[in-house]
């Protein structure tokens, strides 16, 4: 099993179309992608460099972390699973951590930024129009001044959130468009519209027709452009501390997982670490013990507390075939 941490995804579709770009590898046997953790975990021959291009086929860009070394599953006597699901290493899950971390205090530095420039741009644009806010003078005899300062101010803004329109035209060179071209489309459209009337006030004032010019004002959509933006990058802020949250409780469950086994090797006890616990390996978990890998019990019986995955605080009957899984306990 080869993982990957995988950047430039932003929806469910990103994802999707990593694992069917992968997929189509002739020596790929699974592919799976977690939006989550911005991780891809890979089981077959293909070569990192081949899956990898793949991905920058599609789009995106990845880079190798490494490669599973066991399965988990596990006894009073348990058998390590076979057909269980691949643990997710507790570095990526730390690396992840950190990573929301920093990408939470990135949009919200982003985002306080575009509204401040929003609030002054919604004042200019719509203040003076809908709540009779003053304005200079100057500007209220001038109406390209305020069409000019509309512009200058959704060009910071789009500066500030270039990231919408670098992923979003990217998407559309590779043939896979995202929901940041729909992010950019959406703000491109009002912002070139926009420009387009400014030519229009213009050409109204070197004709003469001041109130052609101030009736044209309604019809620039800086501000649209710009609200796009700022919204959107809330909503990514909000995302992106969710996940941080999210990571973190996964954290917390993988620290729950004991860090050894004692296993079961040529007739005698080994303790191991849970990195060297490979498919079909037996190991005891005694009384009071925690679970170190999912498993199935194959001799004895007991109550394992489940409540760190289920929730419920009542232990669960186990027995001979029944599974277990990491993380809980054997009381």
């Amino acid at each position: 099993m080869q993982q990957f941490k995988i950047t430039g995804m932003s929806c469910a579709a990103c994802s999707a179309r990593i694992e069917k770009a992968v997929g189509k590898l002739e020596n790929v046997d699974t592919v799976s992608v977690n939006l989550l953790t911005n991780s891809m975990v890979v089981s077959g021959d293909a070569t990192d460099a081949e899956i990898i291009e793949a991905v920058r086929k599609a789009g995106y860009d990845g880079s190798a972390v490494g490669k599973s070394t066991g399965m988990s599953e596990g006894t009073t006597h348990i058998n390590s699973d076979k057909d269980k699901h691949y643990s997710e290493d507790n570095n990526m899950i730390d690396d992840r951590a950190n990573y929301y971390d920093a990408e939470t205090k990135r949009l919200r530095n982003r985002f306080f930024a575009s509204l401040l420039f929003l609030l002054v741009l919604m004042y200019v644009s719509m203040g003076h129009t809908m709540w009779n806010f003053p304005l200079p003078q100057y500007f209220a005899k001038n109406p390209m001044t305020i069409g000019l300062i509309q512009l200058l101010l959704s060009i910071v803004i789009i500066i500030i959130n270039k990231n919408f329109f670098i992923s979003g035209v990217k998407g559309i060179a590779h043939g896979s468009p995202n929901m940041d071209t729909l992010v950019a489309l959406g703000s491109g459209a009002s912002f070139i519209y926009s420009v387009y009337v400014l030519f229009s006030i213009s050409n109204a004032l070197l004709n003469g027709d001041l109130s052609l010019a101030k009736s044209e004002l309604h019809n620039l959509y800086f501000e649209s452009a710009a609200m796009i933006l700022t919204l959107i990058t809330l909503g990514k802020t909000l995302e992106s501390y969710s996940k941080g949250r999210t990571t973190d409780a996964l954290r917390g469950l993988m620290k729950l997982a004991p860090a050894t086994a004692v296993i079961i090797r040529d007739d005698k006890e080994v303790e191991v670490p849970v990195s060297e616990v490979f498919v079909d390996d037996v190991f005891i978990v005694r009384p009071g013990g925690s679970i170190p890998v999912d498993g199935e019990i194959i001799d004895g019986s007991t109550f394992v507390d489940e409540s760190a995955l289920t929730g419920e605080s009542i232990p669960v009957e186990k027995g001979v075939g029944d599974a277990v899984y990491s993380a809980t306990i054997n009381t």
